[in-house]
């Protein structure tokens, strides 16, 4: 095998554990937005966000919300 071609392989192969990783991360939860509104709505049923959030802090707002 030439040089040329392990560090070809080598890139891409680097290339692509770092697409695998952040596809989970960013791309799923972009492209299912309505699937991460109902587990959010789901986890925070039983929270009163004023007795939780520190005095002084924005109190939590949709993360999912465009702007």
């Amino acid at each position: 095998m030439s040089r040329n071609t392990r560090i070809i392989l080598i890139f891409g192969g680097f290339v692509t554990a770092v697409a695998a990783a952040f596809y989970p991360i960013f791309f799923h939860p972009l492209a299912n937005i309505d699937e991460y509104k109902r587990e959010q709505a789901v986890n925070r049923a039983d929270v009163n966000q004023e007795n939780v959030q520190p005095p002084g802090l924005k109190v939590w707002s949709d993360p999912f919300s465009r702007k």
